[in-house]
């Protein structure tokens, strides 16, 4: 190549200006529940470990179908039995998604340990208890 070429590879880049080339945003999408059952309360309803340490940097969920009375779905992360939000994922009735929420979550303990048992609870459904579909989204990075 010529001079002056610009030579792109993976890790060229960062999303958002990051500090590192080798820092990029990267997502887990965790699907708690099948598309068609309504969800019930509990804890646990998922369990999986981190494939390595993560930076999180916000979290999110959806639903397939919202609930369709008063009230919200209420979603817990846990990392080896402790929650890691101080402000749960919430889902307001008649929505899909946690994003635009009334009360939007906080993430207390944003670094998860490579091999971390993580589980997800149900703590709350809407009042029609109706709602199907839940998936959780963890967006972060690999700590480097």
């Amino acid at each position: 190549m010529g001079s002056g070429s610009n030579i792109v590879g993976a890790f060229s880049s960062t999303s958002g200006g990051g500090e590192s080339p080798y820092k990029r945003t990267t997502s887990f999408v965790i699907a708690c529940s099948d598309e068609t059952t309504a969800l019930t309360t509990g804890s646990a309803k998922v369990t999986f470990r981190m494939p390595y340490a993560y930076t999180l940097d916000s979290v999110r969920a959806s639903l397939t179908g919202a609930g369709s009375t008063s009230g919200t779905t209420t979603i817990d992360i846990n990392e080896a039995g402790s929650t890691i939000l101080s402000t749960k994922i919430t889902i307001d009735y008649g929505d899909l998604t946690s994003v635009g929420a009334s009360a939007a979550p906080v993430i207390s303990d944003s670094s998860l340990a490579s091999d971390a048992q993580m589980t997800i609870d149900i703590d709350a459904v809407t009042g029609g208890a109706d709602e199907t579909g839940l998936k959780v989204y963890l967006i972060g990075n690999k700590t480097l």
